[in-house]
């Protein structure tokens, strides 16, 4: 292969040529097995977004997004209340490109090619966008997730899904029923109580048929500029659910005003708010005493999304590093050949390729839960354990990728610097880790006849370790029941007795076993590079990240 001027200046100068322009979905051996049994254009459709998400134009969308962070303009300049957020038009770029892919529909549509595998085949699409730009995800995951809980009123949902399923952006300031499509944001958390959202105090007044008045504040309200929110607040019957329109049918505010936009760490294209509502029209959602029920239908699905993401934002700094030790030399012999560092990036692909995996098992659980008992159970107890485990392992293994890059990696021109900053956030929203692990011990409480029916699905697939590992969460399950501060434990050992399971079904063969060896029958274990010789390092890095041709 020729070498252009500047590559052959780079390959000089012991510098590996930047990582672009490499299919995300083709040179991913896992996805391209999953997605083998799918219909040929659904394929298709992945090449052409694999290709899209590492494109040096898309790369440049991503990092002028996250520069150009978002402004909020309160004012006008006659001193009226504007209350409107600007993006940088590479954030509408971004917006028009995913909203087009369906990122925001397609787990709702009835399309011949992904029926019933809606659910999976947007997990794809979702996982390889990722490992482009997250920020712009955030709106699209809640405008998706809304559907659910819309759906607790007929009525609502006649009027908003069709707006909802739209695929054409359409990211004017106008009132809902005047655009060509909406986007749906949430308002969950509040000053007092964080997490805690029984301790809401935000009032809502019945004025009509299915129709409330709001009066508070929310502390964290994501996505301002969205058309409506999905609110909670007090009423007289108890906490019930609300669609919010930000605005009103003749354009006016809804009693809407943001305070001030957060200073992210990361998630920087876009915009978080805190807001004051007074006189805000809303419509209740489910019966006004629901209210935490029907929202955490919405968040079960958001839940699925951050553990996607983060599996995405793995893979992405994963290839990047060993994009970069394939092509830089040490002592005379290629980085990724010195065997501490084979071994480092063996160590770290085993635990993307289980977070892949056991994201997508869930999304497939999600799309056979209304015919399955097993599935359904899988579902509802694997959400929170592959929301926590996917999501706390993201910000050590994406650092772990950015050493591999030496001083290389700690500079902002790179996506993995961006993908570290961003990797917090998906442990925290949607509920942290403490709120995924009492969520499981509440099926412990409430269902633990759902645990027997995982059980079964992780026994069958597992093979010989089943008995000793199932004997393992059953003595986990046990000391919950006595002590509710091991929650935690049960819940990585969950988490990663269904990796491997899963893993096993997918036919990974070596790599299941080096991982169910190294994570579920070795000692305590807190760095990556901690694989024995047993293993063939260098093999389980060229299988799951091959070279690129």
């Amino acid at each position: 292969m020729t070498l252009n001027r500047n590559e052959q200046k780079l390959a000089e100068l012991n510098q590996p040529k930047p990582w672009s322009g490499i299919n995300a979905f083709r040179s991913d051996p896992l996805v391209v097995d999953i997605a083998a049994s799918m219909p040929r254009p659904l394929r298709d459709d992945f090449e052409a977004l694999g290709r899209y998400v590492t494109s040096p134009e898309a790369q440049d969308l991503a990092r002028m997004a996250n520069e150009g962070v978002p402004k909020l303009r309160t004012h006008g300049p006659r001193g009226e209340r504007l209350d409107v957020v600007e993006f940088h038009p590479a954030w509408h770029a971004l917006m028009r490109r995913s909203m087009t892919s369906g990122l925001h529909a397609s787990a709702w549509e009835n399309i011949a090619d992904e029926h019933g595998r809606s659910h999976k085949a947007r997990a794809i699409r979702f996982y390889l966008t990722a490992q482009l730009e997250c920020g712009h995800l955030c709106p699209l995951t809640m405008t998706s997730a809304s559907v659910a809980a819309i759906s607790a009123s007929p009525a609502v949902q006649k009027e908003w899904a069709p707006k909802i399923l739209s695929r054409k952006y359409d990211s004017s300031n106008r009132p809902w029923m005047q655009k060509s499509s909406v986007t749906i944001g949430m308002g969950m958390t509040e000053k007092q109580g964080g997490t805690d959202v029984r301790a809401n105090t935000s009032t809502a007044e019945r004025v009509g048929e299915g129709i409330y008045r709001l009066n508070g504040h929310k502390w964290f309200m994501s996505a301002p500029m969205s058309d409506a929110f999905v609110m909670l607040a007090q009423t007289r019957d108890g906490l019930g659910c609300f669609l919010v329109p930000r605005l009103l049918e003749d354009g006016s505010a809804n009693g809407l005003r943001f305070q001030r936009l957060k200073d992210k760490l990361g998630n920087r294209s876009n915009a978080s708010s805190e807001v004051e509502f007074s006189d805000t029209f809303g419509f209740v959602l489910g019966t006004p005493d629901a209210g935490i029920r029907t929202i955490l239908d919405m968040v079960t699905l958001t839940r699925l999304d951050c553990a996607l993401a983060s599996a995405g934002m793995m893979r992405a700094s994963l290839a990047e590093a060993v994009h970069h030790v394939r092509g830089r030399k040490v002592s005379g012999k290629a980085l990724v050949a010195q065997p501490m560092m084979t071994r480092v990036l063996a160590d770290m692909a085993l635990d993307v390729a289980a977070a892949s995996a056991l994201s997508f098992r869930l999304a497939e659980a999600f799309d056979k839960a209304r015919d399955s008992a097993e599935d359904a159970a899988y579902a509802r107890i694997m959400t929170p354990v592959a929301k926590y485990w996917s999501c706390k392992i993201a910000p050590a293994l994406i650092y772990e990728a950015m050493e591999c890059l030496g001083g290389s990696g700690y500079v902002e021109e790179r996506p993995i610097a961006r993908h570290y900053r961003e990797a917090p956030v998906n442990a925290i929203w949607e509920g942290s880790g403490n709120v995924m692990a009492l969520d499981v011990l509440r099926v412990l409480t409430r269902g633990k006849d759902l645990f027997e029916l995982l059980f079964q699905v992780i026994s069958r697939d597992l093979g010989p370790s089943a008995k000793k590992t199932v004997d393992v969460l059953r003595a986990a399950m046990s000391l919950c029941e006595r002590d509710e501060g091991a929650a935690r434990m049960l819940v990585e050992q969950l988490a990663l007795a269904a990796a491997a399971a899963e893993l096993y079904r997918l036919g990974a063969g070596r790599i299941a076993d080096a991982f169910l060896e190294s994570r579920l029958a070795a000692g305590w274990r807190s760095t990556y590079g901690m694989l024995d010789s047993r293993f063939d390092s260098a093999y389980i890095v060229d299988l799951l990240y091959p070279a690129a041709t």
